[in-house]
């Protein structure tokens, strides 16, 4: 897993705790501030293409979830993913993508991890990112 934590590109925290739960803001596919994976998913492509971009970003977000925690406490259920596509207007498998990210969250928390989720294709995203994921986490 990602151990480096996200570095925000604006003014905003990579997540914030409040009771019980934790909400990460979106994280793009960034190793240490840089962005690593960048333009529209296209239709021509195989979705395993964009594979590696998808996990970096779900991993950043867990990564900013679990910097959150306290000693003993483990992130128990994602009760909301949502992974944003930046899509060519014809490409309609979002669902596929975006299960690159629940298969990361569930090498890392367990098969039973990811509540609701959506799939979300966008015209943009910051930095000409392909994807971007937010997580909201429960804590026990």
């Amino acid at each position: 897993m990602n151990t480096l934590q996200p570095i925000p590109q604006g003014k905003y925290l990579s997540a914030i705790r409040h009771a019980d739960l934790i909400y990460t803001s979106g994280m793009t596919p960034r190793k240490a501030g840089k962005l690593l994976y960048s333009g529209k998913i296209k239709v021509i492509y195989p979705i395993g293409f964009y594979k590696d971009a998808v996990r970096l970003a779900t991993l950043n977000a867990l990564t900013a979830a679990q910097a959150c925690l306290n000693k003993g406490e483990i992130i128990s259920l994602i009760l909301q993913l949502n992974v944003f596509l930046n899509t060519e207007e014809e490409f309609t498998v979002h669902a596929k993508i975006a299960d690159y990210a629940s298969d990361a969250l569930i090498e890392n928390l367990g098969a039973n991890c990811i509540g609701s989720r959506a799939a979300i294709g966008v015209a943009s995203l910051p930095s000409n990112a392909p994807v971007e994921v937010t997580l909201t986490a429960k804590v026990v």
